[in-house]
């Protein structure tokens, strides 16, 4: 079997709408600025009343036997590096020798170890991958080693839901109506908010906590939008309100300011990151400087499926556990499922991304009861829904798909 071609292919389709997808965004690192401060959430085009345009940029990787890989929600960027940088390395390889091309594309981009050129790395990794499992006949998770489990326990990451304290209420006794045990919020207010921000976010916490009762984890994810003064004091604030980890409250290169919380949190806090971290090589820094309590590499950016086994294996000999992020919910279900629950105990759904990310696709993974069950469709399941194609087009060489 060989690789025929390498294609981005751009998928546009419609999806219910009767309020806006997003009714809010995350924190941004950039926040620190007013004027992009005030920039508003994401927002989908609306093609008709109560209708929503929805794109995503899909990776395809075809074969001389007709079976095609495929990974989904790549940047254009990603794409522009696959389709120019990439491609003429992989037409005419074996798809099934994953770990050569890795090895290959790795070392052709020597400024591509990180950042884009390693995410676009990443999406052909995942597509081999999906390809790989075809081939077999199996799901992902099978060639990995898996199922370790029948279904995995999920927390809803509440991106894009709005943060007034009755809708944070309401949301909150929704999700956990529908069996999550952990909500993920995703605070706004940061250290330019002074102990205005912090009384906001203690207010967030503590509107969940009264909603959602005991025994549900609450987390909160700054992205990298919080300093050391901030965060501390958000910790002291909630210490009674059980918040499980607060995720990547500084920017991930500041590994000073990580090792200054580590020694200054109270007892029982807890922080988690990584997911802007890239490859074994920059995990073994973050592993040896100890200043994570939870690790959450993403395989669509740290360098694939491939490259996230050997980090989780470098995480499991350190003793310390990890959760993918939420990325891409096909890719994470294969390697979880794959994994001790010791390891990798629970998986993260993004609750108004995840319908989006999956809109195209045959056979969604979609959280029963509040966990995720072992997938069982071939490869990591990314079959496309052609009745829920509007229209596509082939992205860096022109034409339709």
């Amino acid at each position: 079997m060989r690789i025929t071609d390498v294609t981005c292919v751009e998928y546009v389709g419609h999806v219910e709408a009767p309020e806006p997808i997003f009714a809010d965004r995350l924190r941004r690192p950039t926040d620190v600025y007013p004027e992009l401060r005030a920039q508003g959430p994401q927002a989908f085009p609306e093609v008709a009343p109560g209708v929503a345009e929805v794109r995503s940029v899909f990776l395809h990787v075809d074969t001389d036997t007709g079976l095609r890989g495929s990974t989904a929600q790549l940047s254009r960027e990603q794409a522009f590096i696959v389709t120019t940088v990439l491609r003429p390395l992989l037409l005419g390889a074996d798809p099934l020798a994953t770990e050569r091309l890795w090895d290959v594309l790795y070392r052709s981009a020597i400024h591509g170890r990180a950042g884009a050129g390693m995410t676009a790395l990443s999406a052909v990794d995942c597509a081999l991958w999906d390809l790989r499992a075809q081939h077999l006949g199996v799901p992902a998770h099978v060639l990995l080693g898996g199922p370790t489990r029948a279904a995995v326990p999920a927390y809803a990451s509440t991106l894009g839901d709005s943060l007034e304290p009755a809708a944070v209420a309401a949301r909150t006794r929704e999700l956990v109506a529908r069996g999550f045990r952990g909500l993920k919020w995703f605070p706004r207010w940061g250290p330019e908010d002074g102990a205005a921000g912090v009384d906001r976010v203690v207010e967030l916490v503590g509107t969940v906590r009264d909603a959602a009762g005991p025994g549900v984890a609450i987390m909160l994810d700054a992205w990298s939008g919080w300093d050391v003064p901030f965060t501390l004091d958000v910790a002291r604030a909630t210490r009674d309100l059980g918040v499980a980890w607060i995720e990547e409250p500084l920017l991930a290169d500041q590994a000073e300011g990580y090792r200054a919380l580590r020694r200054r949190l109270p007892d029982g806090a807890r922080v988690a990151g990584g997911e802007h971290e890239y490859t074994r090589w920059g995990y073994r820094e973050l592993l040896a400087a100890d200043v994570l309590d939870l690790y959450q590499p993403d395989p669509h950016w740290v360098g694939g499926i491939s490259e996230l086994t050997k980090i989780m294996a470098l995480v499991s000999a350190a003793g310390a556990q990890l959760v993918p992020h939420g990325q891409s919910l096909q890719c994470n279900a294969a390697l979880t499922f794959a994994a001790s629950p010791a390891l990798v105990p629970q998986m993260e759904y993004l609750t108004r991304l995840m319908p989006m990310y999956q809109h195209f696709l045959a056979e969604e993974i979609v959280p029963a009861d509040g966990a995720v069950p072992a997938p069982t469709a071939p490869g990591l399941g990314m079959a496309l829904d052609p009745a829920k194609v509007v229209e596509s087009r082939l992205l860096g060489r022109g034409g339709a798909a």
